[in-house]
């Protein structure tokens, strides 16, 4: 359930809302919006009397919540939510471009490849420094040699910076270096990794997992919303299918799905649905005209000698000339699309 507090509540009424909540065994969750605040109500056995809550001072409505994601759900959050990547916004009218290597090789690699998509109005970085590959004797990432590079990325170019933390052993780490941690698709219900990223201060990219309905996508992000961040983007990245013309299936039918369920932003990661770098552009053009809050694209200078998945990243020169017609297309989707969306 959630209740809705009146704009003029005083916080000794929103205290006293929140004890009688714990009184009946629950978790009560505050949720500030724009005008007033309210207050989810977790871990209930059954129903919650909604009258006992109405006729305490301050609450204005009590509603019912029927998805099984409550925090995650617009039952509880009507407004999208604004993700803060360290001072880059994504989501709710934001469009923000994501682009990078696969993996981390080197400073001169990164760098180069930093300026050149941060030319062609890309915001965010994105480069690997821990790699879950499917075979054990492929590159595996520098480790903590490849965050200090994309630390230095930073400091150099201004770019915020993704990667990925693997497991909850070097969580701490990839929080100390990342301006935003990624849930690789691998991942998603690794339910433990999950909890640590809701104790993480950082936002937190949650892929969908490659055979993942979008319930289970989203029950995977209320587990990190549970444990205390809100600060959430949902990635979906190709589903398994029986296609072998790509590595994956785009589900770009997810992106309202998801849009019209949840608060939190979407975006797409086309380079990895693809497996192939002439379907990225199309594909980065499909997800751009259903709606996504942004696009993680890889790019790499010399992907014939990259270490990690050269066959679906662009050229740099690529990136630049798809970056203005992602452009155009956001304009007429979204005509209110902050500056963030242009280079």
């Amino acid at each position: 359930m959630l209740l809705v507090m009146h704009k003029d509540a005083t916080k000794e009424q929103i205290d006293a809302v929140m004890a009688a909540v714990e009184k009946l065994g629950c978790t009560p969750r505050p949720i500030p919006g724009g005008m007033r605040v309210a207050i989810g109500i977790l871990y209930n056995k059954g129903p919650v009397d909604r009258g006992h809550f109405l006729s305490l001072p301050g609450v204005q409505e009590a509603i019912p919540v029927t998805r099984p994601y409550k925090l995650v759900s617009r039952e509880v959050k009507a407004q999208d939510t604004v993700v803060d990547v360290g001072g880059v916004p994504l989501g709710n009218g934001h469009f923000t471009l994501i682009a990078g290597p696969c993996a981390v090789e080197s400073l001169e690699q990164a760098m180069t490849i930093a300026q050149k998509v941060k030319d062609a109005g890309a915001l965010i970085f994105r480069g690997g420094a821990f790699k879950p590959r499917t075979s054990p004797y492929a590159f595996q990432g520098l480790g903590e040699e490849g965050l200090k590079i994309l630390a230095k990325v930073r400091e150099k170019t201004g770019l915020r910076i993704v990667t990925e933390a693997m497991d909850s052993t070097e969580f701490d780490m990839v929080e100390h270096y990342a301006d935003m941690i990624q849930i690789g698709a691998r991942n998603m219900q690794n339910f433990s990794l999950l909890r640590r990223a809701g104790h993480c201060a950082k936002p937190v990219m949650l892929k969908r997992g490659m055979s993942s309905t979008i319930d289970e996508w989203l029950m995977a992000a209320e587990y990190i919303m549970e444990a205390g961040n809100p600060q959430v983007v949902l990635c979906e990245r190709g589903l398994r299918t029986f296609a072998v013309h790509s590595r994956n299936t785009l589900d770009l039918s997810a992106v309202p799905v998801v849009k019209k369920e949840s608060h939190l932003p979407v975006i797409a990661d086309p380079s990895h649905a693809a497996g192939h770098r002439e379907q990225v552009g199309p594909l980065s053009l499909a997800a751009a005209a259903v709606g996504v809050h942004g696009l993680m694209i890889e790019v790499h200078h010399a992907p014939h000698e990259a270490l990690s998945d050269g066959g679906q990243s662009l050229y740099p020169e690529q990136f630049s000339a798809l970056a203005n017609d992602i452009r155009r297309i956001v304009e007429v989707v979204n005509p209110g699309c902050p500056e963030v969306c242009r280079s």
